[in-house]
């Protein structure tokens, strides 16, 4: 399978809580125009989209008044569409992926298995509170929201770590750079990487 083919691909949700729209390059330079109004959050898929090597575009509205977990849910939800659809019937895609992560005092390990079947194992034992206005518990959310409709197997393990802030930043960039292998295109796969033949 060439690289030159097109992994792209633009989604929309609307609800009366939020309205989101999300365009993905999977083989992209790590390009990000993200804007939910949430700034943290912003940053952090900034993080993920660099070392991801994505071209990601994320424009997202919602009840913030309320609080941030209708948008950080429904955010994750479009972006796992998105990632889904980029990926067709993944065929030649290296499925596996692992990256670990450090932050400062923190380090994060994460392992991703694109194959279709949905799981989340999210270890973060003992961090709580907020980080810059932002509910840390909102990451596993997110990450669950992403896994579900990705159809993505993604184990998050957080080894240590004080700063809830560095905590988090290790999670996303680890989360990037382990997408960013197992989305990679591999000359040696035919079809998809599977002893059955299918996901």
């Amino acid at each position: 399978m060439s690289k030159t083919m097109t992994r792209s691909s633009e989604a929309t949700r609307t609800t009366k809580e939020t309205q989101i729209h999300i365009k993905i390059d999977l083989d992209g330079s790590g390009s990000g125009d993200i804007s939910t109004g949430i700034p943290f959050f912003d940053h952090m898929l900034t993080l993920f989209t660099v070392h991801g090597f994505f071209n990601l575009t994320v424009a997202a509205s919602g009840d913030l008044d309320v609080d941030h977990h209708h948008t950080v849910e429904d955010v994750g939800l479009v972006l796992g569409d998105v990632f889904r659809q980029a990926l067709g019937q993944r065929s030649g895609i290296k499925r596996y992926g692992h990256a670990v992560t450090p932050m400062d005092e923190a380090l994060t390990s994460v392992s991703v298995d694109l194959s279709n079947r949905p799981f989340l194992v999210y270890n973060c034992a003992g961090l709580a509170g907020s980080g810059v206005q932002f509910d840390i518990s909102l990451a596993k959310e997110f990450f669950r929201a992403f896994a579900n409709r990705c159809g993505m197997n993604l184990h998050i393990n957080v080894h240590y770590g004080e700063n809830p802030h560095h905590v988090i930043e290790s999670i996303f960039k680890a989360t990037g750079r382990a997408l960013d292998e197992a989305t990679s295109l591999d000359e040696r796969i035919k079809g998809v990487r599977s002893s059955k033949g299918s996901f």
